[in-house]
């Protein structure tokens, strides 16, 4: 796959209009059997373990990888199985629900910049600050409840207001060394009605699912709005947008895994060389290790 794969093909270019009608939620599969995608991303898995060893050891990058999806996309088991060979020291995993009243008393963006990653380190956010144009747009009471100043029913300029504040926080992220990847995996809402019959007949999953599932169908076409909206205003060239079709979950996984393979990739990842000086130092410590011996 990786030889002819074309990342670009997925990602949203910047000042391009979305509308996620034309953005197909299946397409072709990316492997040739069951047995090819096991072992395709069994390969990425473990390149992407060495890339990350070394990219600990480099300390000059950080990376934030943003997942967004309608519920039963396949956000946590994506995550769980394309990153499940990297060093759980150098990476860490945040998942933004409802704010607590702490974070209410804050910005929208408060919560989010307190579990940034480090240099060095991979910071994965499923869900994230992108709920405040998302899950607040399509219901606006959120915002009414914030009791941000001037603030009732959300206008159109304060989604503006918004996407500017995200681009920017974007925008100050990569200028000191941060690579933001965003991931929205599209999944059709004929395949989330099958995912949440599965929830519902399988009771090692039923604590996934509730009414409130049900509910929020009902905004379908709401969210798509949203979301194309959100797509559309905050895709930059460096903080990239990709639209991951996500009815099947394996060719979704090796997407993913091949967009995060190409950036790690591109850092031109090194160990970092010894100075004469530490030369000097090692080669002391050896005398003494082997002295002892």
């Amino acid at each position: 796959m990786d030889s002819d794969f074309d990342a670009g093909r997925f990602r949203v270019l910047p000042d391009v209009r979305v509308d996620l009608s034309e953005y197909p939620a299946l397409i072709s599969p990316v492997y040739a059997s069951t047995s090819n995608y096991h072992e395709m991303l069994r390969e990425h898995v473990s390149e992407l373990s060495e890339l990350q060893q070394v990219f600990y050891a480099d300390n000059r990058y950080a990376v934030l990888l943003i997942f967004q999806a309608m519920d039963a996309a396949g956000k946590d088991s994506c995550i769980r199985h394309v990153m499940t060979g990297v060093n759980p020291q150098g990476c860490s995993v945040h998942s933004f629900r409802h704010p607590s009243i702490e974070e209410y008393e804050h910005d929208f963006l408060w919560r989010s910049n307190a579990v940034l990653p480090e240099r060095g380190h991979i910071g994965i956010f499923n869900r994230s600050y992108y709920e405040e144009v998302l899950i607040a747009r399509v219901h606006p009471e959120i915002m009414e409840s914030e009791g941000v100043a001037g603030v009732g029913i959300p206008t159109e300029e304060v989604w503006q207001g918004r996407y500017r504040s995200i681009n920017d926080l974007e925008r100050h992220l990569t200028a000191n060394g941060t690579r933001v990847v965003k991931f929205f995996l599209h999944l059709s809402p004929e395949e989330q009605r099958k995912r949440f019959l599965k929830r519902i007949d399988r009771p090692e999953k039923n604590w996934k699912f509730s009414m409130a599932d049900i509910e929020e169908r009902r905004f379908w076409d709401e969210y798509m709005h949203a979301y194309a909206s959100c797509l559309s205003e905050t895709s930059s060239k460096d903080a990239p947008w990709y639209i991951v079709p996500a009815d099947d979950k394996k060719t979704a996984r090796l997407i993913v895994s091949s967009i995060i393979l190409n950036l790690f990739r591109s850092f031109n990842l090194q160990y970092p060389k010894a100075g004469p000086e530490r030369v000097k130092e090692l080669k002391a410590c050896r005398k003494l290790l082997s002295a002892k011996a």
